[in-house]
């Protein structure tokens, strides 16, 4: 997951387009916050744990001068939530210092990491995000020259601005498997995760960075290149589709809040069932949930109210601050009392939220609580940058659907099947990375990907 954002325009306050620009994307990462500016080739970097509006104010944000920035959101997938994990990275390297923002994950740490320490690179955190910006930064050929070279080390999933030399670098691994977008402001130029972000800071959406490819903005204009071969399958992230990206964004083309309204509609047709009321459990599951409404002519309620104030349970960075946030983010209205109730959402991965939302509405004095799925079962691991359990603590990669439905205590429960989450999305199966559903990945995988391997033993 994670949110990055990059904008090179000289004659604007590019340190307060990209806070703006983080607004945007604060739902991908609300673990910290940075931004990074360069003022005549001079990196200077300000970061913390923290959303967004609590690491910058206006005496911090009116610190930063530069014609080019970046900015990050982060949501940890390997290394910790701490300090020196935040991002954007400054690495000091023997060619140049670089700075980076990273979305994804990498699947070969270890070798990245005993390689850059045999050559004699000294690393200050556990995040694989150093490492990508190490090799930038030692690397002697020049900047586009030593951004195609570490790219052609680096293996999994990542989506990158950078700073370094007063440039603005943006790069994405050869399946795409994060977002990536490139926008016009007049005539300076923006990157950032999403599309949303451009329409926040008024930006015009001008394509997609290409899978495997290399952009860099400078004085001199607009320089793309393929530096990766075009031999990988396209494999953009299913999760962004039906759980992560902002639903006024697109991606590839298709705006998010109108597929998820189809996968709420094909469900409906795929599991129909008699009910009273059909409610969301939001806020992904909203627009999926309006859908099977509509697609069956049953009555759509908020049903569950949401504490906007509360981040997202599910990226939160371990389980028992998820299981607090549940209690505090959502809580059934009188409405449910006496009614067979349908609550949709995009997912089940661990169960426990479902189990409290199911629990609260029947508390509440719902008749029946029928559980809808926008997506099919969870059953593997993600080794592309979002933080989804060990299988072995996947309600669903051990159980039958009936099995699920009795743990988490729903009156019925039905998943979206594949061919119609495929279909919602309106891209072809082989563009969309749906390992986590199917078992099957687009790249071999680590035997072992755990989020802390490389942090410090504790006595």
């Amino acid at each position: 997951m994670c949110g990055v954002f990059g904008v090179y325009a000289p004659d604007r306050d590019v340190a307060r387009l990209t806070y703006f620009g983080l607004f945007a994307l604060q739902h991908r990462g609300q673990e910290s916050a940075g931004i990074a500016v360069s003022e005549d080739g001079r990196l200077t970097a300000l970061r913390d744990l923290g959303l967004v509006s609590q690491v910058f104010d206006e005496q911090k944000l009116g610190g930063l001068h530069g014609q080019v920035a970046i900015g990050h959101t982060r949501y940890s997938t390997t290394g910790s939530s701490q300090w020196a994990n935040a991002q954007p990275l400054v690495q000091h390297g023997r060619a140049r210092t670089v700075a980076l923002g990273h979305n994804g994950n990498l699947i070969n740490v270890r070798e990245v990491r005993d390689g850059l320490r045999e050559s004699g690179v000294s690393l200050g955190t556990t995040s694989d995000s150093e490492l990508i910006a190490a090799l930038i930064a030692n690397d002697p050929a020049p900047l586009d020259e030593a951004v195609a070279n570490a790219m052609q080390s680096l293996e999994g999933a990542y989506s990158i601005v950078a700073l370094s030399e007063g440039r603005l670098v943006a790069f994405r691994d050869g399946h795409g498997f994060r977002p990536l977008v490139l926008g016009r402001l007049h005539e300076d130029w923006i990157f950032a995760s999403e599309t949303c972000a451009l329409d926040l800071v008024g930006a015009e959406f001008v394509r997609e960075v290409e899978p495997g490819e290399l952009v860099v903005a400078d004085a001199d204009g607009l320089h793309a290149t393929q530096a990766l071969d075009r031999g990988h399958n396209r494999a953009l992230c299913i999760w962004e589709f039906f759980y992560l990206a902002r639903p006024d964004s697109r991606l590839e083309g298709v705006e998010v809040h109108n597929a998820r309204v189809r996968m709420g509609e094909r469900l409906a047709e795929e599991s129909p069932v008699d009910a009273d009321l059909v409610l969301p459990i939001p806020d992904s599951g909203t627009p999926a949930a309006i859908g099977f409404a509509r697609a069956l002519g049953l009555p759509f309620s908020e049903g569950l109210i949401k504490n906007r104030y509360v981040q997202r349970t599910f990226i939160q960075p371990d389980q028992e601050l998820r299981r607090q946030g549940i209690k505090l983010k959502y809580h059934p209205v009188a409405e449910v009392a006496g009614k067979r109730v349908v609550a949709v959402d995009d997912s089940i991965v661990r169960g426990n939220t479902t189990r409290e939302i199911v629990r609260m509405l029947f508390d509440a004095g719902a008749a029946e609580v029928h559980l809808r799925i926008s997506s099919p079962p969870v059953i593997g691991q993600c080794f592309y940058g979002i933080d989804l359990a060990d299988a072995s603590e996947m309600i669903a990669s051990s159980r039958t659907v009936e099995e699920v439905r009795e743990l988490v205590g729903a009156t019925s429960l039905a998943y979206l099947s594949h061919d119609g989450l495929v279909e919602a999305t309106r891209r072809p199966a082989s563009a969309l990375c749906r390992a986590c559903l199917t078992g099957d990945y687009p790249t071999e995988v680590p035997d072992e990907a755990a989020k802390l391997r490389f942090e410090p033993a504790r006595a």
